[in-house]
């Protein structure tokens, strides 16, 4: 395995950790933060529920379109290819 296969491979290691993390940890930080406010209010569990689902679906449709680009980006790619000589 070459320097650049092995250095993609690590970037794509740490972007599906990073991912991982962010769809885990964020919607937790904001179901505590709501839990917090629900005890403050006397409201438990109304906002630890608001805050989780609302940021939960934040981060999975920013996933569903940042997924969506990634894959547009590669058909332009592989079009492009296949328009340079007219051949697949």
């Amino acid at each position: 395995m070459n320097l650049f296969d092995r250095r993609e491979l690590n970037n794509g290691v740490g972007n599906a950790l990073s991912r991982a993390v962010e769809l885990t940890v964020t919607p937790i930080i904001f179901g505590f933060l709501g839990w917090l406010l629900d005890g403050r209010l006397g409201t438990r569990p109304l906002f630890m529920f608001v805050f989780f689902a609302f940021v939960l679906g934040y981060t999975l449709w920013k996933e569903y379109v940042l997924y969506g680009k990634a894959m547009d980006e590669e058909q332009a790619k592989l079009f492009g290819r296949r328009g340079e000589d007219g051949q697949a």
